[in-house]
């Protein structure tokens, strides 16, 4: 392996330390870094198997595009093409991009020309294909483009939504019928979330069908009260828009900032034979949110809602017909209901399984459809972080931090109640299941294993591989890997990772970079495969440390609710506390010990090179919140109250804040089109800088998103990063 640095022998006295030092301060490459984000590393897998009703066999695109495949489950034999669309009938396109089945596998809708709204949402040109007859229609000819459609049950109809209203496709008279008339950008919004709840509630669609495929639910938001937020568009030169050559454009949506103004949402039922629609009227006092609602088995929907405060869960059973809806389940919290609770909540036949951190620790519960617990299905001082199901046989699969909270463990547990490991206990495992849940996919790996897919069914039989890495394992051999380590801080232990050079020698002393993310119920520290910048920072001879703090998950509910109104605090001192311990490691250089972070990570790299006598000579934060009143609602106020309530907490919590106390060499850098994370938290911190008589570096990518990805961006943001601790440390 090449080495970009010498060693400078420090010999003023006997028995000096060697110090790592750099000859050319600006001999990082691009290249460098590239070599290993780049696309090449990511890991093989068996890619999207969409999987028939029965499970014994699945489909894949095929033929770049042109095709739809079938494939034996057991044996991973071409059984025959599904979709040939060089030979359909009614339409030919030229390629698809993506499809989806309806529940009896007869039909699929297909799309192309794909174009993202948000991170979850899109909107793109579908169509309906039916299998048997070999006939392709577009979705709709009334609206070009459509978004987040839905088969009904009974596999005759598709809602979905365009221009902000639902509409039903009825396949069997190739009609179009609008649901709803008053949806209006920036206004109301039908069947689909605004920016808020896809970003911090992990949805893109707000509409359910009655198992009978009668009804059609759907939330509606009113955002007309949500204040506007706005970020100029250039013309750039990663994919470039030419109309704002001359002119900068803007783009305008609604954003609500802690404290602000909400959408006012509603659950409206849409009967399909009369098209009357009528509100399920929530009674309850202080409802703010409605993260989900679904149908269940009975006919009922449920209505999963929040207050503002995120510490009151109520879920509703309403009929959907009658509109008689009744309040069956409370949860609460002291802090925060985690987001699995409504999240992650699953539907079976006749019951529902809810994660539920009521002891302490995140586990499993069975309750009926009218809200009583039937069982707790977990237990123990250790967190589940999925829920897998029930399969033919009545086994119950789950992932849990039982074997460490570094590692994802899933565990099997059969109607006797005898537990059995599936896979491997250390490492990270998780499983993938056919709807049938008689086969799945276990996917494994861990810092020192690449990953690794394979087929099992569900007697635990092994079948087959579908992906495996060695070539990339064998490309990487030498790569440095992750270390696992605690470090204590105020008493508490904390896990942590060390990457050090390959060539590493205990008699040298070395710069370290600390990087961080730290969010609440985060987790950086995990035992699992991962090539990325922190492997071209070893080459350049870092070490690159990692340290979960407190707040973060894995630990049960009092680890993680010490930050509650009050982020900022306890992870600032849990850093700069490992950061003096490495400082007393005999191989580094305890005056230049960076750290860096993204996101959260950003903003909690800020409030640490901001602390009273940082240990941190150098600091690199990148798309960071610098106060969190700028930031949405749904997840600064989970964590921090609102502003009206805990207005010492934000202050206190904020960089912003804090600027006259930067004692560490800064770096920023930003997207100038982050929906989520704007980049006027950078303007105003540098704004703030310069009152206090501060000075900082900042690179700004025109027109990039939060990710800063795309033409090559996310090599130059780590690149920057290692020159600027090469040269600032």
């Amino acid at each position: 392996m090449n080495r970009i640095f010498s060693i400078l022998i420090v010999a003023a006295f006997l028995g000096a330390v060697p110090v790592v030092k750099a000859l050319d301060r600006n001999e990082i490459q691009v290249e460098t870094v590239a070599k290993y984000i780049s696309p090449s590393n990511v890991a093989r897998s068996p890619g999207s198997m969409t999987y028939m009703p029965d499970g014994l066999s699945y489909l894949k695109i095929t033929d770049k595009g042109t095709r739809i495949t079938s494939y034996d489950t057991a044996t991973g034999k071409e059984t025959g093409v599904v979709l040939d669309l060089s030979d359909t009938r009614e339409t030919r396109i030229a390629s698809i991009e993506g499809f989806k089945l309806s529940p009896d596998a007869s039909m699929m809708l297909v799309w192309r020309n794909r174009q993202a709204v948000y991170r979850r949402s899109f909107t793109a040109e579908y169509y309906v294909y039916n299998i048997r007859r070999n006939i392709l229609l577009p979705l709709s000819v009334e609206h070009a483009r459509q978004m987040s459609p839905i088969f009904s049950p009974n596999n005759r109809m598709v809602a979905f939504v365009a221009e902000n209203n639902i509409y039903l496709r009825k396949l069997d008279y190739n009609s179009e019928v609008a649901v709803t008339d008053d949806g209006e950008r920036n206004s109301v919004i039908n069947g689909i979330p605004d920016w808020t709840y896809e970003e911090e509630f992990s949805t893109a669609v707000s509409m359910s069908w009655a198992p009978g495929s009668d009804m059609l639910c759907y939330i509606k938001y009113n955002e007309k009260d949500v204040p506007m937020y706005s970020f100029p568009l250039y013309q750039g030169a990663c994919d470039p828009m030419d109309e704002y050559a001359l002119y900068p454009g803007s783009y305008s949506y609604k954003y609500p900032v802690a404290g602000q103004p909400n959408s006012v949402v509603s659950v409206h039922s849409y009967d399909i034979d009369t098209r009357k629609t009528k509100p399920l009227a929530l009674s309850a006092p202080g409802i703010e949110y409605i993260p989900r609602i679904q149908f269940v088995p009975t006919g009922n929907l449920l209505v999963t809602t929040l207050n503002r405060e995120q510490n009151r869960m109520e879920i509703f059973s309403a009929n959907p017909r009658s509109t008689v809806v009744k309040s069956i389940l409370v949860e609460e919290s002291e802090t925060w209901i985690d987001p699995a609770t409504y999240e992650d909540m699953k539907i079976e036949a006749n019951s529902f399984v809810m994660f539920s951190a009521r002891s302490g620790y995140t586990h499993l519960y069975r309750f009926s459809f009218t809200g009583q617990l039937q069982a707790q299905l977990t237990r123990g001082d250790w967190d589940v972080t999925a829920y897998y199901g029930v399969d033919p046989l009545g086994n119950i699969y789950y992932q849990s931090t039982r074997e460490s909270a570094t590692c994802r463990t899933v565990t099997r547990v059969d109607r006797k109640g005898v537990e059995t490991v599936v896979g491997e206990a250390r490492g990270t495992t998780s499983l993938s299941f056919a709807p049938a849940m008689n086969f799945f996919t276990m996917s494994y790996s861990s810092t020192v294993s690449a990953p690794v897919y394979k087929l099992y069914n569900n007697r635990l039989k092994e079948v087959r591989t579908l992906a495996e890495n060695s070539e990339l394992a064998s490309r990487f051999e030498s790569a440095p890997r992750r270390e696992f380590i605690t470090i204590n801080s105020d008493g508490v232990d904390l896990n942590a990772y060390m990457v050090r050079p390959a060539d590493f020698q205990p008699s040298r002393r070395y710069p370290v970079i600390m990087w961080l993310y730290n969010g609440p119920g985060s987790q950086e520290v995990l035992d699992r495969w991962s090539i990325d910048w922190q492997q071209a920072a070893a080459e350049s001879g870092f070490i690159v440390v990692c340290v979960d703090g407190r707040g973060t998950g894995g630990r049960g509910r009092a680890f993680q609710d010490v930050v509650y109104c009050n982020l900022g605090h306890y992870e600032t001192i849990d850093q700069t506390n490992a950061a003096r311990y490495l400082a007393t490691l005999p191989y580094v250089d305890p005056k230049r010990i960076g750290v860096a972070g993204w996101s959260y990570g950003g903003y909690e790299t800020l409030m640490c090179a901001q602390a009273d006598n940082t240990p941190f000579a150098a600091a690199v934060a990148v798309a960071p919140v610098t106060d969190w009143r700028y930031y949405d609602t749904v997840y600064a106020e989970r964590y921090m109250n609102t502003p009206q309530a805990n207005i010492d907490g934000y202050i206190n919590s904020a960089p912003l804040s804090h600027t006259s106390n930067l004692a560490s060499r800064l770096l920023i850098m930003s997207g100038t089109a982050d929906d989520n994370v704007h980049v006027s938290n950078t303007i105003e911190y540098i704004s703030h800088l310069q009152l206090s008589g501060k000075l900082c570096d900042m690179l700004l990518f025109p027109n990039m998103n939060h990710s800063i990805y795309g033409c090559n961006s996310r090599s130059l943001v780590y690149t920057n990063m290692l020159r600027f601790f090469r040269n600032n440390m």
